[in-house]
């Protein structure tokens, strides 16, 4: 279902939206959880809209909610909703099935990072366009972090300064997008890693403190304190 249709730019964008989001607890699925009085999924989509190289977003939302989130997203944004499937990885293809052909640079984006900021949804789309098959954006990792055994004994400590916390949106070329998802044999959260699986180089591009994933009550309560 669609609540409207235009065309920007070269750039298309997935949104899974089908999840429970259980860590965050009770009260349906994620991306419809409040923040400030608005769903995470609308704040999600409304900053995509904003990124001058996003021509279409598709949305995909619980199949028991599709004409609810067509109507949410109606004011907010052009978007097309199909129905989601019972794991992220899923729902990723039944989205990306729904673009149309002639967007050959395709992003996906959590709803659970409610704030990115259009900035980096245009610097990840950039470095695909300028060559890369697959772009993360991420962030240094700030903590110490260590390797612990089944009993809790701490194995070793690990160097921090080649590690780095990925965020969303992930960027592509359509083709790689396509062929991940059809090599890959098991459930996947991480589409970039779908891409390492059929030797696809991953490009990184610097994240964006703002794109914090809400997952917990308590990062839900620091979105609140950052709108």
């Amino acid at each position: 279902m669609t609540a409207h249709a235009t065309v920007r730019g070269d750039v298309a964008v997935l949104v899974p939206a089908a999840g429970m989001g259980v860590r965050l607890g009770p009260g349906g699925p994620k991306a419809l959880r409040l923040l400030g009085g608005e769903p995470l999924l609308v704040h999600a989509v409304r900053r995509l809209a904003l990124a001058p190289s996003v021509g279409c977003i598709v949305v995909a939302a619980p199949a028991d909610a599709v004409a609810d989130v067509v109507a949410l997203l109606a004011s907010v944004a052009p978007v097309t909703v199909v129905a989601g499937g019972a794991t992220r990885q899923a729902s990723v293809a039944a989205a990306l099935a729904a673009v149309p052909a002639d967007f050959e640079i395709v992003l996906v984006h959590d709803a659970a990072r409610a704030l990115t900021p259009p900035e980096l949804v245009e610097s990840v789309a950039a470095a695909v366009r300028g060559g890369h098959g697959a772009v993360i954006p991420v962030l240094p990792v700030v903590d110490t972090i260590k390797r612990v055994s089944d009993s809790g004994s701490v194995v070793e400590t690990v160097d921090r300064s080649v590690l780095r916390a990925v965020q969303t949106p992930q960027g592509f070329r359509r083709d790689v997008l396509v062929k991940a998802h059809e090599a890959a044999v098991d459930e996947h959260t991480d589409d970039a890693g779908m891409a390492e699986r059929i030797g696809i180089p991953v490009h990184t591009v610097p994240g964006a403190e703002a794109a914090l994933k809400i997952t917990r009550p308590f990062d839900l309560a620091v979105a609140e304190l950052l709108l």
